[in-house]
């Protein structure tokens, strides 16, 4: 079989990289050399299938935080590799095509209008480096959900599905690991006397938590889609099948990696999506709403009656502190209230920012350059942002920055809930499970900003199963073929 055209003048390069390489690989060590085979196989398999290439990125991205801090000297991002690589097989398929076709994916309207005030937002920002990387997220978060739909449109949508649930597994592994097996581990993430905050490789519990958080609704929606026929009648023999078990437990896994890892965020977020998938599952909302509420007076009572372990009531207890509303510089610092005051002094930095910049705000990814200028007393080091979205939005973008974030996550929910109400079966336990996924994500960044260490990845691959989940075809989940009309 002869190489297509665009390949045949690259001939003689392939011959000779290939010689080179394999040339090294005969003179490393065994286990350099097997780790180079398979670093190579890896790469050129995230190449030649994009699908695999972005599913790397979203399983291997969340590792740029642990790399970061164990080899500074080394800074390899391997999200954005795997990315790129995938971005160029994409493109090099087009072009060996001649035909590169852009599917036609709705939510890229709003995601794009929020980039573009983003972007325009950089005018009079301070630093101009800095807002173009965080522009550069949701750049990326718009190409890799055309690059993911135009993939499940070849069929491969179980495979983003498989990567998604790799990368939850993986992380919940490493956190359960880090509470309850490792023996030394930071001293600001100890918990419980010998354990130890779960955080990943995110070297933080709050991203970490907020990962596992986009990712356990999924798995429980999945469970649930394959535990209900057609007509969505609950038939107990489901609840035995494999795949049922396999991502009830996964999902189960992941739960138990956001527990430990002991942030109030988290746990808030968790919380909100177990109430979405409740209130969502059955086709008759009143029974839903009156689920949650059984679910909501059960947890009272709970608590009323001291059933629930200390550890959780005591960090439930804490949350509330984040309602309260108060000026951070008339408050007393010490150990215990240290990291509500942190927070609120940020906040308080944010509202400033925006009122002294109400339309564009500071510029987009801008909220760490602006701060010594709207900081207040005894807090000088910025914390990145304001920990809370909204208001970080606010602050970075102004208002209009915020209406059009807004107006994107409005139709994405919008989106949600349709194909919940339009679809059955698989298709619809992952539309339950991306609801769910979007509760965590709203729920807790009232206290986080979650667009951190490449989760983008994974929201851009939540985003194209969303897509796919509120299209009427076929369904590959259950090895049909996907036939998508223009």
């Amino acid at each position: 079989m002869s190489l297509p055209q665009p390949f045949r003048s690259l001939a003689p390069w392939l011959g000779l990289t290939a010689l080179g390489l394999s040339a090294l690989i005969v003179r490393l060590p065994l286990e350099y050399s097997l780790g180079l085979f398979a670093g190579i196989v890896v790469l050129a398999a995230s190449a030649w299938e994009p699908a695999l290439g972005l599913s790397f990125a979203i399983i291997f991205g969340p590792a740029k935080a642990y790399l970061a801090a164990a080899r500074p000297d080394l800074p390899v991002d391997p999200g954005q590799v795997f990315f790129a690589l995938a971005t160029a097989g994409w493109l090099a398929r087009g072009m060996l095509n001649r035909r590169i076709v852009f599917p036609r994916v709705g939510l890229l309207l709003p995601l794009g209008l929020y980039t573009a005030v983003g972007l325009f937002s950089l005018l009079p920002a301070a630093s101009l480096e800095e807002g173009l990387k965080e522009a550069l997220k949701w750049i990326e978060i718009a190409l890799g959900v055309m690059i993911l739909v135009s993939e499940i449109e070849r069929g491969r949508v179980r495979w983003i599905v498989v990567g998604i649930l790799i990368a939850g597994l993986a992380q919940a592994a490493i956190g359960i690991w880090q509470f309850e097996f490792r023996e030394r581990g930071p001293e600001h993430f100890r918990i419980l006397g010998a354990h130890f905050r779960a955080y990943g490789s995110f070297e933080q519990p709050n991203p970490y938590a907020g990962f596992l958080g986009l990712i356990w609704p999924v798995a429980a929606g999945l469970a649930a889609g394959r535990m209900m026929d057609e007509g969505a009648k609950w038939k107990l023999r489901f609840i035995l099948h494999p795949s049922s078990f396999i991502l009830l437990t996964l999902s189960g896994l992941c739960l138990f990696g956001l527990y430990v890892s002991f942030s109030r965020g988290g746990w808030l977020g968790a919380a909100a999506a177990g109430l979405a998938l409740v209130v969502a599952l059955p086709r008759r909302r009143w029974v839903g709403v009156g689920l949650v509420v059984a679910a909501l007076a059960a947890g009272l009572a709970l608590i009323r009656a001291g059933l629930l372990p200390a550890s959780i009531v005591n960090r439930l207890a804490e949350a509330a502190d984040f309602v309260n509303v108060m000026d951070a510089r008339g408050v007393n610092i010490n150990q215990a209230n240290f990291a509500i005051v942190e927070r609120l002094a940020h906040w308080q930095a944010a509202q400033a920012m925006a009122q002294a910049h109400p339309w564009l705000g500071v510029g987009l990814g801008n909220y760490a350059a602006a701060y010594p200028q709207f900081r207040l007393f005894n807090w000088e080091n910025a914390l990145g942002h304001a920990h809370i979205i909204y208001l970080n939005i606010l602050a970075e973008t102004g208002v209009l920055g915020l209406v059009t974030y807004v107006t994107l996550w409005s139709a994405v929910i919008a989106l949600t809930i349709r194909a919940i109400s339009q679809t059955t079966g698989t298709r619809r336990g992952l539309a339950l499970g991306l609801f769910g996924a979007w509760a965590h994500l709203s729920t807790h960044q009232l206290v986080d900003n979650l667009y951190v260490n490449n989760i983008h990845f994974l929201i851009a691959g939540l985003l194209a199963l969303l897509t796919y989940a509120a299209r009427s075809s076929p369904d590959p989940l259950r090895g049909e073929a996907l036939r998508v009309r223009p």
